[in-house]
């Protein structure tokens, strides 16, 4: 339930068939005139219909909606709750199949102060504190673990959507503006936010972001089927089209030559940019219906993607090619999601089961291990790493945030 802007909404709704209209009408009920008027400002009723939550997630899905600019009224949140959790039920999920080990592992999460701000992207700093965006909330959240106090950076232009989070060596927090169409710069000590639009208005989505060791900026544009460079220096942005229609690029990464990696969620590919000639190469993974999602890098440049369409954790050689995959312990249907490496070993969410797993591989014996998550996780959308070796999550559908002690090296807090 996305806020965006009321013209096209309206307009969306506008070009609705009478008939189509009518199908969407919401069962009998004291709450359905609150919601048809809070509601459909922002999207059709289909995305009521065809929703099936528990009255846990109806709420929290309520709070989303309301953080994100919904005119519902607070006073109406709980018989609004009720009413939808008993016309549209939550069905049964699958449960996680929790594969055992000796690695000692332990989860804390915290809840974040805004309600429904959808957590999205996490980011360890070096100072133990956890950041986080809050797409819905439209700020930039810094927790410290160690103080257990939260401070939210409200951003400057109303629903912008913030998705992607990265440090620069000076220390600025810089994110992606997913509904605005720009890449922010945050100054931690002043709160300002400094703004660098898409020099095309097409390209309204900017979505996972990462440094090279020069310093530039890369980032894909998942709807507008785009990827990009920004120089800080100058500001200025490159845009590059990618080959495959509808590709949507995703995920992000940097190998040690400086090549920049990206996974493509729309087809079966994994892609590679030049840095010097701006140049983009696809690889074709094995099976036509893989759609990876995220994706990390080991030391040897190997890539290891999640493929969340199939429910497997694939690896891909861009020197030789050569692409293997296993399935994820949760099986077919699990969605495996937010990745990434620590020590050379491979870390995901498996998003699918309720509750959310962890999941650990390791490529020198490929033996999984696997934890819940505590809270439930509510979709792990991505993943960082601590200095320490251990993990900052995200969890979205359930508001909070995470950090993960993984065993990897001796833990510091």
């Amino acid at each position: 339930m996305l806020a965006r802007s009321k013209i096209l909404s309206a307009v969306a709704l506008a070009s609705l068939a009478p008939a189509m209209l009518e199908a969407q009408t919401l069962p009998a009920g004291k709450a359905r005139a609150v919601i048809e008027s809070s509601c459909v400002q922002c999207h059709g009723l289909d995305r009521i219909t065809n929703a099936a939550h528990t009255p846990e997630e109806w709420r929290g899905v309520l709070d989303m909606m309301i953080s994100a600019g919904s005119p519902l009224p607070k006073a109406d949140i709980a018989e609004v709750a009720a009413y939808l959790a008993k016309n549209f039920p939550g069905k049964p999920k699958a449960a996680p199949v929790a594969m055992s080990g000796n690695r000692k592992v332990s989860i804390e999460e915290w809840v974040v102060p805004t309600a429904g701000s959808r957590p999205h992207d996490p980011l360890a700093g070096a100072d133990g504190s956890i950041w986080y965006t809050g797409q819905f909330a439209n700020v930039l959240g810094r927790f410290d673990p160690r103080t257990r106090v939260f401070r939210e950076y409200q951003l400057k232009t109303p629903q912008s959507g913030p998705h992607g989070l990265k440090f620069d060596r000076a220390g600025n927090v810089w994110f992606t503006a997913n509904f605005k169409g720009y890449i922010g710069k945050l100054d931690p000590n002043t709160g300002d936010v400094t703004e660098y639009p898409m020099p095309d208005p097409a390209v309204r989505d900017p979505h996972t972001l990462v440094f090279d060791r020069k310093g530039i900026l890369w980032f894909t544009a998942q709807n507008a089927n785009t990827v990009g460079r920004l120089d800080p220096a100058t500001g200025a942005i490159k845009l590059l089209a990618v080959p495959t229609p509808k590709a949507q690029p995703y995920g992000m990464v940097i190998d040690s030559r400086g090549r920049v990696f990206f996974v493509e969620f729309g087809s079966n590919k994994i892609a590679s940019i030049d840095p010097d000639t701006l140049a983009i190469r696809e690889y074709a993974l094995p099976h036509a219906d893989s759609r990876p999602r995220r994706i990390a890098i080991t030391s040897d440049d190997v890539l290891w993607y999640s493929d969340y369409s199939r429910g497997y954790l694939g690896r891909f050689d861009p020197a030789s090619g050569k692409a293997d995959e296993w399935p994820s312990p949760s099986g077919p249907d699990s969605r495996p999601y937010g990745i990434a490496v620590v020590d050379d070993t491979i870390w995901y969410n498996e998003s699918a089961p309720q509750p959310n797993t962890m999941v650990r591989f390791d490529p020198k014996t490929a033996k999984f291990e696997s934890w819940i998550i505590p809270s439930g996780g509510g979709v792990v959308r991505n993943v960082d790493v601590t200095k320490d070796g251990n993990l900052v999550l995200a969890c979205s559908g359930v508001n909070r945030i995470g950090l993960m002690l993984t065993g990897e090296r001796p833990a510091s807090r």
